[in-house]
């Protein structure tokens, strides 16, 4: 009677552990997911900092420019174009590449600096646009108003109830 208490007492610890490993595989296989989500795209925005809004013939413009990116994937590339749809110049980049309208260029650090010189006298006005080579890109407009003498008049006025002097 011992033999078979034993017996019987073996198939149930063997059972246990049979349906013991069954739930563990069962429960693993389950929560896999074979589809790994690597994000490789990321939004991004191109700050400036402030800049004129006259220009005259001859007279340059820095255009300091920095991406500011939600994430940083290692392979993400970045160009850089221009069109300018009013007036006439040219834009550089510091390090002296003068660029062609429409052409991309890339753009190998994350804080740049562009130079516009205005080269007329009519109003000059132009888009700078950035892409990465996940179709993310942005866009910057530029305008600058042809300065002249009329233009510099500066019109104060008071704020408050001031009365003028007599004389």
């Amino acid at each position: 009677m011992n033999i078979l208490n034993n017996k019987n007492r073996r198939k149930s610890i063997y059972k246990a552990l049979a349906l013991y490993l069954f739930a563990a595989v069962s429960l693993t296989l389950v929560s896999c997911d074979d589809d790994m989500d690597i994000q490789q795209s990321y939004p991004f925005t191109v700050e400036t900092m402030p800049v004129p809004n006259k220009v005259t013939k001859g007279q340059t413009v820095e255009i300091r420019c920095e991406l500011k990116k939600t994430g940083d994937f290692a392979n993400t590339l970045y160009t850089i174009r221009y069109f300018q749809f009013e007036g006439e110049g040219t834009l550089k980049m510091a390090g002296g590449i003068t660029f062609l309208p429409n052409d991309r260029y890339l753009l190998e650090n994350e804080k740049f600096r562009l130079y516009y010189t205005a080269e007329g006298d009519e109003a000059h006005n132009f888009i700078v646009v950035v892409e990465d080579n996940f179709k993310n890109s942005y866009e910057l407009e530029f305008d600058f108003n042809n300065r002249n003498g009329k233009d510099d008049i500066q019109t104060v006025i008071p704020m408050g109830n001031f009365k003028p002097l007599p004389r």
